[in-house]
């Protein structure tokens, strides 16, 4: 899904200038960070909940030249699917 798609499912439900439904789609996006930044998580009734969780540092190897590699502690975003979701796929 990208963001070019969203704007365009937001424009055909609400019956939207392109540049208008391109913006609301910014604003989702935009929303969407925020909140992850600010609360480390968000839910989605119906679809799924996001959150944020933090990374090890640990050491890797570099796939060319088979050399290990270290790796920083981090943050990724994990997803897991509501019932809903699952059952409608």
């Amino acid at each position: 899904m990208s963001k070019a798609f969203i704007a365009g499912v937001l424009q055909d439900s609400i019956d939207c200038t392109g540049v208008a439904a391109n913006q609301a789609a910014s604003d989702l996006i935009a929303a969407i960070v925020r909140e992850l930044k600010k609360e480390g998580g968000f839910t989605l009734p119906s679809f799924g909940t996001f959150t944020v969780r933090k990374t090890k540092a640990r050491k890797a190897l570099n796939p060319r030249t088979g050399e290990p590699v270290k790796v920083k502690a981090g943050k990724t975003v994990r997803f897991k699917a509501s019932p809903n979701l699952k059952k409608a796929i």
